[in-house]
């Protein structure tokens, strides 16, 4: 999951040329992303982190001062441009996974005490902001990872294709398993 922080002095969300989230004053402007195999843990912790990073002015926090803060969805933090001209959108979440987990660090943020105002889920929006500073910060948590395999059995893994041009195939082999290198 992640969160780019904008310190801004305002800021404002339009959709179908309506005003629906508007900074009430100085505060942070979020735009959020939700990746393929986050979770609400995950989207607690982020919200958590956000509210009580130092960023504002002084190095204070919006829970320091009371800041407001809009939060923006936006999916397209996850674009994988790595290759080709178009990003690949692959990275994150869909929709129906996205929007619970957008809907769960905004209400954590507003269980902290925070004054929030938000966009609306996968509506096209008009953004505007004042940045201060300017200052943009990227959080980052990953998704969980799942626990890893144990070790093939056999040789260790510091015997790789250097080893084994170094030493040769014949010291590789005859010390598979013995925990000592060959001396030249």
């Amino acid at each position: 999951m992640r969160a780019l922080l904008q310190r801004a002095l305002s800021g404002s969300v339009t959709v179908d040329g309506e005003v629906v989230g508007r900074l009430p004053g100085p505060g942070l402007v979020v735009l959020l992303g939700v990746a393929v195999g986050d979770d609400e843990p995950t989207a607690r912790a982020l919200a958590a982190k956000t509210y009580e990073l130092r960023v504002l002015r002084d190095e204070r926090s919006a829970a320091d001062l009371a800041a407001p803060l809009l939060v923006i969805s936006q999916f397209t933090l996850y674009a994988d441009t790595r290759r080709g001209r178009r990003p690949s959108w692959s990275p994150a979440a869909p929709g129906p996974v996205a929007e619970p987990l957008v809907e769960a660090y905004v209400a954590e943020l507003r269980s902290r005490g925070a004054h929030v105002e938000t966009g609306v889920f996968g509506a096209d929006m008009q953004v505007a902001l004042v940045n201060d500073g300017p200052v943009t910060v990227l959080l980052e948590l990953p998704a969980p990872r799942a626990p890893r395999p144990a070790p093939p059995p056999g040789p260790s893994r510091w015997r790789n294709a250097a080893f084994t041009r170094t030493y040769g195939r014949d010291a590789a082999s005859s010390q598979a398993g013995s925990g000592t290198m060959p001396h030249s």
